[in-house]
């Protein structure tokens, strides 16, 4: 599972370029609901950067519900989320778009380019105004 990840001198913090490849992967389908995650001590000596960082990557990850930490047990891709209230619902998808932007920036992409191709990957068509 670690084959995919690849962390760069590029200004991001490593445990956010850890955590946006994690996402991809869980997003594309390459990691199932359920499946183990490689343990923190595994990516840490894999990618040779400390555990804190990669524990930092996993936290924000189980804290968006991306994963499950069970200790002593294993780090897991989460099942699909719970439905949740419009207003609980509203502001997650505030907070990812937040998050998705302040990535693209930091990339130095252009967030509506992003948005674009999210778009395009999910199936969708832009909508028009």
């Amino acid at each position: 599972m670690l084959d995919f990840i690849h962390i760069e001198a590029n200004g991001v913090p490593i445990y956010v370029q850890l955590r946006d490849q994690l996402l991809r992967a869980i997003g594309a389908g390459r990691v199932q609901p359920g499946e183990q995650m490689p343990t923190m001590r595994e990516v840490a000596v894999a990618l040779k950067v400390d555990l804190n960082t990669v524990r930092h990557a996993y936290e924000e990850l189980e804290r968006t519900g991306a994963i499950v930490i069970r200790r002593a047990r294993g780090t897991f891709v989460a099942d699909a989320p719970p439905k949740a209230d419009r207003q609980v619902h509203a502001r997650r998808v505030e907070g990812l778009a937040q998050q998705a932007i302040a990535t693209a920036k930091a990339a130095g992409a252009d967030p509506a380019d992003v948005a674009r191709k999210m778009l395009q990957l999910t199936g969708r068509k832009e909508e028009r105004k």
